[in-house]
């Protein structure tokens, strides 16, 4: 970090003498009130060496299984789709991999290109007029949605299914104490949201009601119905925000057709693989009356004074371009890079390719579903129709143990519901495929899963008899 950190000794104690202080714990002390500040040193092993560092991340790392190293079935929200190597070739030029922000369009038009172009592919996959030149990820862009309706009608209110993300709830319950909003969370029936509960837990204090689709569960939401009871209940002034897995608009109508007012989502999947969790790029759509309010900034098309086609960047509505008050979003990145691997992806797949990949997630999804729940002791979490994602029921398994025991033979299973819900789920598993997941591994995945069940019957069973 030394190259980072030129001060000498000197220089450092001349800036504090500057600003009238004799050390750097003054300083803090002048800012920082003294219930927070430690008295004592942090408690910190003592430094290594270069090769002591490389030994220990090496040994960290040994610790960590990719999807390259198992067959997973595990999804949550990040898949393990196939990336065509065109988009690494494209992402590692240097007009793409080095540049920051395009200030300067005259010396910006390929990044302020894939921006307009990116941005034309988010419209065209959610049938919505705007998009912007994307945000952080999938959570935050929902909140950045639910923040836009409380600029929009001045409510204080938000409603979301419990069918959203965890993470998507987690980060919304932040932000909402920010917003000095309140945060109704509306429970599933069946694996889907609730209509009832729905409807009742909107009203005219109501900014926004969120929906995600599929839910976590992986059940198809009905939005359009859901959408229209939401009006029917906030208002006009309401804003209906549908969380989206772009893979499934494939198949599935697009939020513009249903009544959504903004299109929210993870990217991950499109041409971003799951590097043990980062980075990936949230997209963000809506329809124009929206367009000032919108997080992030946004590439348009114009022409040059000889009339020849360039790209600007149209609008900036972040913290860092416009008074602090009025900035729609703080987050000061649009993860660009990612989102160009989106666009490529995108593009590779082309207007036929993208339903065809969907469709087979669908077909592959119902055999696994299928083949899954006819195993004895296995049963569905509910009968919603899915793309591409199903939750099972293993009533009297361990389920955790069952995770551990097929992944000891190269295969992933799925999530262990329990992990995030606890007791209503704790018999449960959330199984994803991708088009890299083939009949063959369905298979063996449904071998290994009767195996570890009849592993903890039998377990059981000695230990029963032991006891009697």
């Amino acid at each position: 970090m030394t190259r980072y950190t030129t001060a000498t000794d000197a220089d450092r104690e001349a800036m504090l003498s500057a600003v009238g202080v004799s050390s750097i714990r003054d300083l803090l002390a002048e800012q920082i009130p003294a219930a927070l500040l430690r008295d004592d040193p942090l408690d910190l092993p003592a430094g290594r060496s270069e090769q002591e560092v490389y030994t220990h991340l090496r040994e960290l790392s040994a610790a960590n299984v990719s999807a390259e190293d198992e067959v997973t079935f595990l999804g949550a929200g990040m898949y393990d789709h196939y990336v065509p190597s065109i988009i690494d070739m494209l992402l590692g030029r240097s007009e793409f991999l080095t540049p920051y922000t395009p200030y300067q369009p005259e010396v910006s038009q390929g990044g302020l290109q894939v921006m307009f172009e990116y941005q034309t592919a988010i419209s065209e996959l959610t049938a919505l007029p705007v998009s912007n030149a994307s945000v952080y990820e999938g959570p935050s862009a929902v909140a950045a949605a639910a923040y836009l309706g409380k600029l929009a009608n001045g409510r204080t209110r938000i409603v979301v299914s419990a069918g959203a993300h965890p993470h998507t709830i987690a980060t919304l319950q932040t932000y909402a104490k920010g917003y000095g909003s309140e945060l109704v969370v509306v429970p599933l029936r069946d694996g889907a949201t609730d209509p009832q509960e729905w409807a009742a837990a909107i009203d005219d204090r109501t900014s926004v009601a969120i929906v995600q689709q599929p839910n976590f569960v992986g059940a198809v939401e009905d939005v359009a119905a859901l959408t229209d009871a939401a009006k029917q209940a906030g208002g006009d002034k309401l804003v209906t925000v549908g969380a989206y897995d772009p893979i499934c608009l494939g198949v599935l109508a697009p939020p513009g057709e249903v009544g959504i007012d903004v299109a929210v989502g993870e990217g991950q999947t499109l041409g971003n693989r799951l590097d043990f969790g980062g980075p990936s790029f949230g997209f963000f759509a809506a329809r124009e009356a929206f367009l000032r309010r919108m997080p992030g900034r946004i590439a348009g098309e114009t022409t040059d004074v000889d009339g020849r086609r360039g790209f600007v960047l149209t609008l900036q509505t972040r913290e860092q371009h416009i008074r602090r008050e009025k900035a729609t979003s703080n987050i000061c990145t649009s993860q660009a890079l990612n989102a160009l691997a989106g666009v490529v992806y995108l593009g590779w797949l082309g207007k036929d390719g993208l339903p065809e990949l969907a469709e087979l997630l669908v077909q592959r999804t119902h055999y696994a579903r299928r083949k899954l729940a006819a195993i004895d002791g296995v049963e569905l979490l509910h009968e919603q129709p899915v793309v591409r994602e199903f939750a099972l029921r293993l009533p009297g398994i361990d389920v955790p143990a069952l995770v551990d025991f097929v992944q000891d033979r190269g295969y992933h299973p799925g999530l262990a519901l329990g992990r995030i819900y606890g007791e209503p789920y704790a018999d449960g598993l959330l199984v994803a495929l991708t088009e890299q997941r083939t009949k063959q591994q369905i298979d063996r995945l449904a071998e290994l899963i009767g195996e570890a069940i009849g592993a903890q019957r039998t377990a059981t069973a000695q230990t029963t008899g032991a006891v009697a």
